[in-house]
């Protein structure tokens, strides 16, 4: 039998067909597969398949083959991932305001290469990209990589950072002036995608959202604030930052009836303190930034949920109304 150009890279070609052609629901016979070889232009024996998938078994993939009538065939079955942790995968991708609808569609349909063509059909009936509120800065990928860099290489950074205006422009802040920080740490929380840096002239951990960082270089100057990263719990730092705006640190008590502690718990995790204050309520002892978003998420829990202490904390929950009233008033 002549060999073809492609006969070299029979094995790979065949272990490809495997992966996009069958699943536990779909199977290719010898003679399918002896076919499917061909459209590549590869000419195989059936005893020397036999002897590749044994190959491919011995190299770590799952062939299964099982009779099925009078036929025998072949699938792969278990993969580097399930199809309910690529729904998952999928579901992140195009939920994740800090990816743009281009780059979410194309990392989708690498995650669907993941899968067989079968499967893959299922993943693309859940995508609903389109109608996402997504970031519009496409260099969100390489500002994680330009990170992540400066993090593994232990150097500082410099940026510019931007707002949008009322024209939907980019808007330099700080005149354009850039940026200097010592990057530690990259989180996620509502939905965007933060850095984690100390700043040397404000002397403090500060958070900035990375699909508003431009023009990203890493500076060659050791990073600072080594001390004030490690001794910073980042899980209890985004917990008490609410849609991560800053505030000053208080040790704030909510008074709350009993149907609410799933909403608490749910904010600020299974740690939370919270012990019984009558039949009805129990208190809840959280440390949190104070910001008007704090108030406004107390607030959102209706005629349940009253901020008891401290005093201070009610002045501002006071003052806030006011403020409200005010406005809607004018």
């Amino acid at each position: 039998m002549a060999k073809s150009s492609n006969q070299k890279g029979k094995l790979l070609y065949l272990m490809q067909i495997l992966l996009q052609e069958t699943d536990e629901e779909h199977t290719l016979s010898m003679n399918e597969i002896l076919e499917k070889l061909k459209a590549y232009d590869i000419e195989a024996e059936r005893k020397s398949i036999y002897s590749d998938i044994e190959t491919l078994r011995s190299f770590g993939l799952d062939i299964i083959g099982e009779q099925q009538g009078k036929t025998y065939g072949y699938f792969v079955g278990s993969r580097s991932f399930e199809l309910a942790e690529l729904k998952l995968l999928v579901d992140s991708v195009q939920s994740a305001k800090f990816i743009t609808t281009r780059k979410s569609n194309e990392l989708i349909k690498k995650i669907e290469g993941l899968s067989s063509k079968y499967e893959a059909k299922k993943l693309q009936r859940q995508v609903y990209v389109a109608e996402r509120i997504k970031t519009m800065n496409e260099s969100i990928y390489y500002n994680v990589d330009a990170i992540q860099e400066a993090i593994s290489e232990n150097q500082q950074i410099r940026f510019q950072y931007f707002q949008w205006n009322v024209k939907k422009e980019m808007e330099l802040r700080h005149d354009g002036a850039f940026y200097q920080v010592s990057p530690w740490a990259l989180t996620w929380d509502n939905e965007n995608y933060y850095l984690i840096a100390y700043d040397e002239g404000e002397g403090q951990i500060r958070h900035y959202r990375v699909d508003k960082m431009l023009h990203i270089s890493g500076i060659d100057k050791k990073r600072e604030g080594k001390e004030a990263f490690h001794s910073c719990d980042m899980a209890a730092y985004t917990r008490k930052m609410f849609s991560m705006y800053a505030g000053r640190e208080e040790t704030v008590v909510i008074r709350c009836e009993n149907h609410l502690s799933g909403a608490v718990v749910d904010r600020f995790g299974k740690e939370v303190s919270m012990r019984k204050d009558d039949e009805d309520h129990f208190l809840a002892r959280v440390k949190v930034a104070v910001s008007p978003q704090f108030l406004h998420w107390v607030m959102a829990l209706g005629d349940g949920a009253k901020i008891v202490s401290p005093q201070s904390v009610v002045t501002d929950v006071k003052n806030e109304i006011e403020r409200l009233t005010r406005q809607y008033e004018s």
